[in-house]
């Protein structure tokens, strides 16, 4: 599944019973290494984490009632080079030593906790409603105009600033103008239920 869906394929859908998120890309992981395509269970998240987009969690309560109690984004962290040349500038011993192990923080710190993914709840369902908690990221939101109708493309950015205020610079290139609440998301944790999300429009 997720071979096919980084190479022969548009779009992948498929079905898991994780219980969150964290534990799907876990599962996805570990059964990856069990098939013997990966080795290193790094690299084999990495290749779960650029496939998975969105999860749509599904929950049977006490009266089996079913209905999508949240939709999930994935959004891989993209590993940016932090180094610094600063201790050319340096005078002293002590400086340059300093701005070494600044860059030997930066490069443990890679190698042993970097993340490889946040995630965001981007609908939730709270006392029989459906609400927006978190924008969608730009990626994603580009990528869905470019498989969308002329109609589609219209109805979902005029859906975007109603919602969220993202207004879309062009319909040709897909430009975001203005993303103004993704500052305010803490993208690395899902929104917490204690607050008060936007009604769905």
């Amino acid at each position: 599944m997720i071979q096919s869906a980084q190479v022969a394929s548009k779009f992948t859908l498929f079905t898991h019973h994780a219980k969150t998120f964290p534990d799907l890309v876990t599962a996805l992981r570990n059964s990856m290494l069990r098939a013997g395509v990966f080795k290193n269970e790094r690299t084999a998240e990495e290749q779960v984490v650029q496939v998975l987009n969105f999860d749509i969690h599904l929950v049977k309560d006490f009266r089996g009632r079913r209905y999508i109690e949240r939709v999930t984004e994935c959004i891989p962290v993209e590993d940016k080079n932090e180094y610094t040349f600063d201790h050319r500038k340096e005078k002293t011993i002590e400086g340059k030593i300093d701005k070494f192990m600044d860059n030997a923080t930066i490069y443990f710190t890679k190698s042993t906790n970097r993340e490889l993914y946040k995630y965001v709840n981007i609908l939730e369902y709270h006392d029989g409603t459906y609400v927006l908690t978190n924008p969608i990221s730009e990626t994603n939101i580009r990528e869905m105009r470019n498989n969308m109708d002329d109609s589609d493309v219209s109805a979902f950015d005029k859906f975007l600033e109603r919602n969220w205020g993202i207004k879309i610079k062009s319909y040709d290139d897909g430009d975001i103008e203005e993303y103004s609440l993704n500052n305010n998301v803490e993208e690395n944790k899902p929104a917490k239920r204690g607050r008060k999300p936007k009604a769905v429009k």
